[in-house]
């Protein structure tokens, strides 16, 4: 969330929630070392309660981990076996954030992401994007969001090695958020 050093941005306090229909939260791994691959998740669950002080907000969002989808079929299958997500004994995903940080022209939210019951603290590089009103009069925040991960601090080790060197699927993931927060 970006903005001005001196202004606060034009945010309501209270509840929001995000519209599904304008926002995408994904994510992209390397394959083979020299391809970008991204999926994101189709089904999820948040909310945001933005304080009077910014820093002082909290979000919270529950994802469906079997509802992962990269456009290739075999792919989301393998990501949601046991090598990766293990939806059959873990079907949520969860981010609760524990602090947001406002550092100049810059937003950090951290939070503790867990996967497959291992909670790990990520930090959300984030940008306000503006505020605006729709025509049937309900209010918008936009925001993106980026982080990197290493997917293995949650136990997601499979991997296959490279006969040239390197590995099948890179270890780092970057999460990738665009969205909007809308009054409900």
């Amino acid at each position: 969330m970006t903005t001005e050093t001196t202004t606060r941005p034009a945010i309501d306090t209270g509840l929001w929630t995000l519209d599904k229909a304008h926002t995408k939260i994904g994510f992209m791994a390397k394959h083979l070392m020299v391809t970008k691959v991204r999926g994101h998740f189709e089904r999820y669950e948040a909310e945001v309660e933005i304080a009077e002080e910014l820093t002082e907000s909290r979000i919270e969002v529950t994802f469906d981990a079997a509802s992962i989808t990269t456009g290739a079929e075999d792919r989301d299958g393998h990501l949601r076996s046991a090598d990766f997500l293990d939806v059959e004994n873990h079907p949520t995903i969860r981010f609760e954030s524990t602090e947001i940080r406002h550092d100049g022209d810059k937003w950090r939210v951290v939070g503790d992401l867990t996967i497959r019951e291992m909670t790990r603290p990520v930090v959300l590089d984030a940008i306000y994007e503006g505020t605006a009103t729709d025509p049937w009069g309900k209010d918008h925040v936009g925001f993106s969001a980026v982080a990197r991960v290493n997917r293995e601090d949650w136990g997601l080790t499979w991997n296959a090695a490279l006969e040239g060197g390197g590995w099948l699927v890179s270890k780092e993931v970057t999460i990738e958020i665009e969205g909007q927060l809308v009054r409900p």
